[in-house]
């Protein structure tokens, strides 16, 4: 999928009902420098950090746990936020279905590890 234009009504509900893959990440929009992600995933994303930009996640269904290297995780539930700081080594997971939104610069690099 790609980026829908400004200036046009997006429904989130309708785009991540349609979606049955157990993983699927997308860019939404895209406002100055910055971008809304929808995510849905079941399972497990890859360790990873974001050098220069920080990563804001917003759970809209199911619950979204965020695990750290150096750090205890974090579990999130439906309209709960999270903010992960450039840099931190993370990853995310299910242990079921989940939707979120993720905020990210545009150019955000991602580096696994």
């Amino acid at each position: 999928m790609s980026t829908y234009p400004s200036f046009q009504r997006i429904n989130l509900k309708d785009l991540y009902q349609r979606i049955t893959d157990d993983y699927q990440n997308f860019i939404v929009n895209e406002v100055d420098e910055s971008c809304m992600h929808l995510a849905v995933m079941t399972g497990t994303y890859p360790w990873h950090r974001h050098p220069d930009a920080d990563e804001l996640f917003l759970v809209l269904e199911g619950e979204l746990i965020i695990e750290f290297k150096e750090h205890e995780a974090v579990t999130l539930h439906p309209y709960e936020i999270f903010t992960i700081p450039a840099g931190i080594i993370h990853r995310t997971r299910t242990t079921q279905r989940s939707v979120n939104l993720c905020f990210e610069h545009t150019q955000a690099t991602t580096e696994f590890v």
